[in-house]
């Protein structure tokens, strides 16, 4: 997900999309630890997916 689309979303998305994010950067830890991925780059995609809205989310709190 691109920063640009994080931005046009607001807060309740935003905050929706990030518990989504999370969730699935838990699974995707914890079935590698279980059973290697196929696509183990998929961990850091989430992360940093997870990153950016945390990022976006914080500078519209401190904006409001």
């Amino acid at each position: 997900m691109k920063v640009s689309d994080i931005r046009e979303l607001s807060l309740e998305d935003l905050k929706g999309k990030l518990e989504e994010e999370q969730a699935n950067f838990r699974k995707l830890k914890m079935s590698h630890k279980v059973s290697h991925l196929e696509d183990p780059l998929a961990i850091r995609k989430s992360r940093k997916t997870v990153a950016r809205l945390l990022t976006v989310l914080n500078q519209k709190l401190t904006q409001q």
